[in-house]
């Protein structure tokens, strides 16, 4: 079996490595970070599996319906598309702590050059596909807010793996404008899966409280006043 060893100093030839097997501990390191990600995918995936099924049928009937009878803005999303184009892992991470600096979210206005028109787009309550939707969809929510904030907490690239991710960690905070006010606080994650052009092909966010908690928020008559 081949050793594993660490060089504090210069590593050793590529030639050494082929033959003897040996790995530097930037490798180790590489190998660690990729499994970190793959872990935080995996994440995803079992919060989305927990969601009940009706909870994400609710979700997206009430998705679709809002769509319905909303008009359709295709303008700003034209000119957004033709702005900064990715071409590196540090420009898709420049963009995306711009758009959370502008509060993307809440306002509905994102820089969507930097994603893939067919991406796909996951959170623990509604999973879909295409770039013009999510656009849709955003602005879709933004009507529900009043003094809606969202955070960005940290924000970090992996370009070690085969896969390039950006990894965004926020806080969102609004009051709904309902005649309860309900005050929704969620602390959340996500990753945004590049391609090999840095295009983002796939959109994952993770919640620090399940589904069904996040959607109880909105019936809860707990309300703080985020204008002061």
């Amino acid at each position: 079996m081949a050793k594993i060893r660490c060089f504090s100093g210069t590593p050793p030839p590529l030639a050494l490595h082929k033959l003897f097997g040996v790995r530097s501990c930037s490798n180790i390191i590489k190998l660690d970070t990729r499994k970190k990600t793959c872990a935080g995918l995996n994440k995803e995936r079992e919060s989305e599996s927990e969601t009940p099924q009706i909870l994400k049928l609710a979700v997206t009937g009430v998705t679709e319906l809002l769509r319905l009878f909303s008009p359709s803005d295709q303008t700003s999303l034209q000119t957004q598309m033709d702005e900064f184009p990715p071409s590196t892992v540090d420009d898709v991470l420049r963009i995306i702590k711009s758009d959370y600096d502008n509060a993307y979210f809440v306002t509905g206005n994102f820089t969507s050059s930097i994603y893939d028109p067919n991406c796909s787009f996951e959170d623990p309550t509604i999973k879909f596909r295409g770039r013009e939707l999510y656009a849709r969809n955003l602005k879709l929510l933004v009507p529900f807010f009043d003094s809606a904030s969202i955070v960005l907490q940290k924000i970090e690239k992996d370009v070690d793996s085969d896969t390039n991710f950006v990894r965004a960690s926020w806080n969102l905070r609004t009051n709904l404008k309902l005649p309860w006010r309900p005050l929704i606080s969620i602390d959340g994650s996500t990753i945004y899966e590049l391609d090999e052009d840095y295009k983002i092909v796939r959109h994952v966010e993770s919640w620090n409280v399940s589904a069904v908690e996040a959607v109880l928020q909105i019936f809860s008559f707990k309300f703080e006043n985020l204008d002061g």
